[in-house]
């Protein structure tokens, strides 16, 4: 069974930085993307940034020239660099893997149980 653990989140004031890790365990074959995603009050679930196994990455346009993401894929954790923080990044913070558990499984996704990242004004 795979588990997925964030950490890192806070509350921190306008234009401070946060670093946000994932920490991936049990049976993990290979994660094809790892990526994070948040939660803000009241709205649905957003994709903030990824990154492929190839060493692809994509941000959420909110997220561009502010935030970072970053892998080592042997350990199977992702981090998530977070520069220049507004009060509208306040939201629980998603660890996501999509992959596969063994070799002879279907690919599927996987998610952490959040953490929340507070940004004052």
């Amino acid at each position: 069974q795979v588990q997925l653990v964030e950490s890192g989140g806070g509350l921190v004031q306008a234009g401070g930085s946060l670093r946000l890790s994932c920490s991936a365990s049990g049976n993990i074959f290979s994660f094809n993307v790892m990526a994070w995603y948040r939660q803000a009050p009241g709205k649905q679930r957003e994709l903030v940034a990824y990154k492929t196994s190839g060493g692809s990455t994509n941000y959420a346009d909110s997220a561009k020239g502010r935030f970072t993401i970053s892998r080592d894929t042997a350990k199977n954790t992702v981090h998530l660099q977070m520069n220049s923080l507004k009060p509208e990044d306040t939201a629980v913070y998603y660890c996501n893997a999509y992959g596969r558990a063994t070799l002879g499984s279907s690919a599927m996704d996987y998610w952490g149980k959040g953490t929340l990242v507070t940004v004052s004004s």
